[in-house]
């Protein structure tokens, strides 16, 4: 399906250049801020205390939210737990405070705005356990770009495994970029996000590929630059419609979602607009530059003796 149809080829690779000077200073740019701010990890990678609190009635997570802040606690996560009347609470370790004051502290706070605050469970997450998140993590995103690299150099061939990995590199740290930059809470689902941006991010690039291929085998008289400029335009109505409909609903759930999806959909707006932009000006000119062309895509079929083509063919000892 397409909502239109442009007859002129774009001329993308004509400003690529120019695009990948600005992706490149971006991508340093987030690198920059990585190592000089860091990221604001959440309770469960830096530790804290879990609470798990039921109501009589659906609980008022904004409500609750206010009071544990008149406790002077920050970056605390609220959010229901299986049904509207349970609340789950992570709050960050405090200096000089155990785990179970701060936990009676907090529920002497909650009784006080509703008496039916019931106390189901406490715990204690230690910093051992955020390290092991965080190493998992990291081993998570290594076996998804060995795998995407693994997927496209079967498929397609080495060289646009390499485009495509390149390109999806840059969303990532694009987007750790902006969460370290602005200090935003990095959690496990903000995590999650990322590793779908990557999936997201490759299908594009996938799809551009796979185009390319075709316009290889269509055209035989275009230049590579054509070949590629063509490609990225036919796939344009397409990349509309998914990336358009996509996009309204992560901007629902950022806008409407909560404090609970917030980073989760702001990840993934950022990673969505991004994604469009790496398929386009950073997988496909990387491919170019590496010299993409015919025979990377379409073997010549193998000649066999005897055939009628073969200079040999026929030639007496």
């Amino acid at each position: 399906m397409e909502f239109f149809k442009i007859r002129r080829d774009i001329p993308f690779m004509r400003h690529a250049l120019v695009f990948n000077l600005v992706s490149l200073l971006t991508f340093l740019a987030a690198v920059f801020f990585l190592f000089s701010r860091g990221l604001h990890l959440s309770v469960e990678f830096t530790g804290g205390t879990l609470m798990e609190v039921s109501y009589a009635q659906p609980a008022d997570l904004n409500a609750i939210r206010a009071s544990v802040a008149k406790l002077g606690l920050n970056d605390v996560q609220v959010q229901n737990f299986g049904t509207a009347r349970d609340v789950l609470i992570r709050m960050p370790v405090q200096k000089g405070v155990s785990s179970a004051q701060q936990s009676d502290r907090v529920m002497a706070e909650l009784k006080t705005s509703d008496a039916s605050a019931r106390m189901r469970r406490t715990e204690f997450v230690g910093p051992q356990v955020g390290d092991e998140l965080a190493a998992d993590g990291l081993k998570a995103l290594a076996f998804v770009v060995v795998g995407i690299m693994i997927y496209l150099a079967i498929r397609f061939e080495w060289k646009y495994a390499v485009a495509a990995i390149v390109a999806n590199l840059h969303d990532v740290i694009i987007i750790l970029g902006f969460f370290a930059f602005f200090q935003w809470e990095f959690s496990l689902p903000v995590l999650a996000a990322v590793l779908a941006v990557l999936g997201y991010s490759v299908n594009e690039s996938v799809v551009i590929f796979d185009r390319i291929r075709e316009n290889f085998r269509r055209y035989r008289k275009m230049t590579t630059v054509e070949i590629i400029d063509n490609a990225i335009t036919s796939t344009i109505s397409r990349t509309i419609i998914t990336h358009g409909s996509t996009q309204l609903m992560v901007l629902s759930m950022l806008l409407f979602g909560g404090a609970t999806l917030h980073y989760f959909a702001l990840a993934l707006t950022i990673g969505i607009l991004f994604g469009i932009y790496s398929s386009v000006f950073v997988a496909a000119a990387i491919a170019m530059w590496l010299g993409i062309k015919r025979e990377d895509l379409i073997k010549a079929p193998a000649r066999k003796e005897g055939d009628p083509k073969d200079p040999n063919a026929g030639a007496t000892v």
